[in-house]
């Protein structure tokens, strides 16, 4: 019968050399957070929509569904693996319509939105509603 006391011990720290470059990295991590909230804010905020919905988990969903022009139910589809695929994509070019902007647009604020969001929030982009 074997014990853990009879193995060795191995120090769990690595000395400290990576801590700065860890800082670096958070600080630059939550700066990228701030100012797509600040960004998605601002977008609410044109649309004629509450601004502070955009920290809110699900409802700021809900909101770029509404501002896109799609029905409520596309958020259900959103909780549906695979499928979600087709909201992802189709919600953020909806909005980027809804601002007079096109498909290009609507891609980057889909998978670039960390830079698209803050660019239509700060931008001289205004809300046109949604496209008939």
């Amino acid at each position: 019968m074997s014990s853990l006391a009879n193995l060795p011990l191995v120090p769990l720290q690595n000395g400290g050399g990576g801590s700065a470059l860890g800082i670096v990295f958070s600080l630059v991590a939550i700066a990228i957070v701030l100012l797509t909230i600040a960004g998605t804010w601002k977008t609410f905020q044109k649309a004629n929509e509450p601004g502070w919905a955009a920290i809110v988990p699900i409802y700021n969903f809900y909101i770029m569904i509404k501002i896109g022009g799609n029905a409520w139910w596309w958020l259900i589809v959103f909780f549906i693996p695979l499928v979600n695929i087709v909201p992802a994509i189709k919600i953020p070019i909806d909005v980027a319509k809804a601002f007079g902007q096109g498909i290009g647009f609507g891609l980057g604020l889909g998978f670039l939105s960390f830079i698209f969001l803050p660019l239509l929030g700060f931008g001289d982009y205004e809300y046109q509603g949604v496209p008939e």
